[in-house]
Parts: structure tokens; C-alpha cells; sequence
């Protein structure tokens, strides 16, 4: 199959008011076939998981039917897939969980390209074990994460590496197998933010060799929610806080409270949507490969595009420069404040949003401070319309203003 963006737009009932999405990085456009996932789950018979009447059952199916799609996505252990009403919440609770073993000495890595809630959360669990939190800085002028970097604060009491799977200011793609390998020399676990990456390219987190890799369905296409898939091993060696009743087995232990079914429906909508998107293979994960290499090079494509035609603008700085990166641009000028430009753009109809959007310790170490800049994210409904469309609104902009 070929990837047919007319086929693809046809599905995205949000696209009919002629808005063009550069916002995706803070949330996507959802297609038909997963909002009426939500809803048929929603009408009909749902309980408490079980399986003794047809309303347990339905929301049993969901779960589980949830947990596979996701496993397809990820090439991750169905057994190890939580689910959450937010990538951030999640973290947060298995960085307390990881904290119960840590003690006064220990020491956690964060670095300084990761969204906050990668960050955080280590910083705040680390506090309170009496833990020690070693920084990595990434290079301000390529906007790249050497390895090495990481490797250089290691030491034989790291117990945890919080690294990105790809920036979600800048796009950069840090090496990840060669991180993760790098932490499990030192002993330590490798915990990826994979919300951004998600979206923009086939995940393989054995691959990765990973032992947790959060995302946000909401980033690709689906519901609001959050996931952290993580090895089995591993969480089982670990006891969240929770009610006593709770299950104790994993990964429902993770898990607070009655699950969102609907949710779940919709997330494995998502799944099987974008697994028909440029692929007819047999096996659900040999589909979703298929067609998030086709959405990546066809949003890579689109990137260069828009990229060729920023060159050409005055008083314009893009910061996006790593060589190996999602189709995610930010920019700022030298004369016109970005804010500014969001507002202008908006009066056209196109969406490109400014801020630093959570990232701050990235905003911060490139000195834009908590401000950021103009944001340009590229989705799988995007089209060259939109992108020239864009081009042509900032020219207006740096000339009118």
C-alpha cells in the first residue's frame, strides 16, 4: 500500500473546518473509527471486570483487548502494559514505587532534553529516598544527546536513567539502545519518555532494551490517557501504595481504581487504525511497523519542505538541528515575539502554538528561558497545502509586524 493522505484526512472529522494542525505534539486529532469505539463501549453493558455476566465480560475484553494492541504497538509484554489517566501520573507513581529501594548515596540521572515529566518526578522521588540527581546536558548548538554524556555520570550507585525517546521542543532522537545498554552496565534501570517519539515513528522497546517506556494515545491519534509498558520482571519486583482489596498481581497493581473501558476501546481503535493506514500484512504488529515507517517518511518529506522554506525567511532561528529527529520545528525570531506570531497564525486558520510546553529544562538550557518558542509539529493528516499555507503566514507575519 502506498500512504494516501486524501484516504488518511477523510477519516479526521476535525479537519473538515480547514484548520491546519501544526499542534500535534500537544495533542492530535482523533479519526472517526475511535471515537465511535469510545461510544459503542460507552452504550453498551459495562460492570466491573469478571466474567461471569456479558457487562463484566465487555469490559474484561476491553482490558485485555487493550493490553494486546498496545503490546503490538510497542513489541512489548502485554503483561506489562499500565494504564493511566496520564503518562505523567503514571511516572509519578512508579517513581515512588522505584523509591521504596533506593536509600541516602543512590543516584538517578535525568537530563536536561527531557519534557518535565520526565524530570520531576525522578527529582521529587530521589528527595525524598535521600537520593543524589545527576544532570546530562545535550549540546545547544546541534540540539544532540551524546551517549557518552550519559555515560559520564554513572557511577556504580546509579539506580535509574530517565532519558527521552525523542524531544518534544526540539524533535531530537537521542540513541536510546546505547543509553539503555550504557545504564544496565551501571546497573541501573532505563526509564524512556516515549510520548513524542510515538507518534512520528515504529517503536520497538525490546529494541530499545527499555525497562519502561511511557506514551500518551492522545499524542497518536486516540483518546486522553497514558501508558508506561515496562518489563515484567521488574515490576513485579515492585509494590505501589495502594487499597488493600487491590489486586496484587501485575500489572492491575499499578493500576488505581476502575479502569477507563471506553478509554481503552478507543485506544485500540487507535492501534488497528493506524495499523490499516499504508499496510495490508498479516500480523497486527507487522502492519503498525509498516505504516509508522511510511507516516515517518512521509512526515520527514514534509519537514524538509517546510524546512527549505524557512531558510529563506529573515530574522528566523530554528533550533531543531539534530540529525536524527521528529518532524518537530522550533523557531524563534530576532525582532517579533513568538506569542505574537501564535496569534497572527491563528487569525489565518493555522495552528502553531508558542511556549516551551513542559520543557523547560531544554527551553532553559538553549536561554529562551520559560518562554520557548514558535512550535511546528507535523501530523499524519498533514499536507503540503497546510505546510506552504504556513510558510506563506509567517513571511506575512515578519513583513506586517
Amino acid at each position: 500500500m502506498t500512504y494516501d493522505i486524501d484516504a488518511v484526512r477523510a477519516r479526521f472529522p476535525a479537519l473538515s473546518t480547514g484548520v491546519a494542525h501544526f499542534d500535534g505534539p500537544g495533542g492530535s486529532q482523533v479519526p472517526d473509527v475511535v471515537a465511535n469505539a469510545i461510544r459503542d463501549a460507552l452504550v453498551s453493558p459495562m460492570a466491573n471486570r469478571g466474567r461471569v455476566t456479558e457487562a463484566e465480560r465487555n469490559s474484561d475484553d476491553l482490558a485485555t483487548g487493550c493490553r494486546r494492541a498496545l503490546g503490538d504497538l510497542l513489541n512489548a509484554d502485554p503483561r506489562g502494559i499500565v494504564f493511566g489517566r496520564s503518562m505523567t501520573q503514571l511516572t509519578y507513581e512508579l517513581s515512588r514505587a522505584l523509591a521504596k529501594n533506593w536509600a541516602p548515596g543512590d543516584e538517578v540521572v535525568v537530563t536536561r532534553l527531557d519534557h518535565d515529566a520526565n524530570v520531576r518526578p525522578w527529582v521529587h522521588a530521589a528527595a525524598a529516598a535521600g537520593a543524589e540527581v545527576r544532570w546530562v546536558d545535550f549540546d545547544p548548538e546541534t540540539s544532540e544527546l551524546d551517549p557518552a554524556a550519559v555515560g559520564r555520570v554513572l557511577t556504580e550507585r546509579t539506580r535509574l536513567v530517565a532519558v527521552t525517546g525523542a524531544s518534544n521542543l526540539l524533535g531530537t532522537r537521542p540513541d536510546l539502545p546505547a543509553i539503555s545498554r550504557l545504564a544496565h552496565e551501571a546497573g541501573a534501570l532505563c526509564y524512556v519518555d516515549g510520548v513524542h517519539l510515538t507518534a512520528h515513528a515504529p517503536i520497538d522497546m525490546a529494541a530499545f532494551d527499555a525497562d519502561f517506556f511511557g506514551c500518551s494515545p492522545y499524542k497518536f491519534l486516540g483518546p486522553h490517557c497514558g501508558v508506561v509498558a515496562a518489563r515484567p520482571a521488574v515490576l513485579d519486583g515492585l509494590m505501589p501504595d495502594k487499597l488493600e482489596p487491590a489486586p496484587d498481581y501485575i500489572p492491575e497493581r499499578f493500576e488505581q481504581g476502575t479502569l477507563p473501558y471506553e478509554l481503552m476501546a478507543g485506544t485500540t481503535a487507535t492501534v488497528e487504525f493506524i495499523a490499516g493506514i499504508a499496510s495490508n500484512a498479516e500480523s497486527r504488529r507487522d502492519r503498525v511497523v509498516e505504516s509508522m515507517t511510511a507516516i515517518e517518511q512521509y512526515e520527514d518529506e514534509l519537514r524538509q519542505r517546510i524546512e527549505d522554506g524557512l531558510r529563506q525567511l529573515p530574522g528566523l532561528t530554528l533550533w531543531s538541528r539534530a540529525g536524527h529527529r521528529t518532524p518537530t520545528l522550533l523557531i524563534t525570531f530576532e525582532r517579533h515575539s513568538e506569542a505574537e506570531a501564535y496569534r497572527f497564525l491563528a487569525q489565518l486558520g493555522i495552528n502553531a502554538p508558542a511556549g516551551s510546553f513542559y520543557a523547560l529544562e531544554p527551553s532553559r538550557h538553549l536561554g529562551l528561558g520559560d518562554q520557548g518558542g514558535l512550535r511546528v509539529g507535523l501530523a499524519p493528516y498533514s499536507t503540503v497545502e497546510d505546510a506552504d499555507r504556513l510558510l506563506e503566514g509567517l513571511a506575512k507575519f515578519i513583513e506586517t509586524t
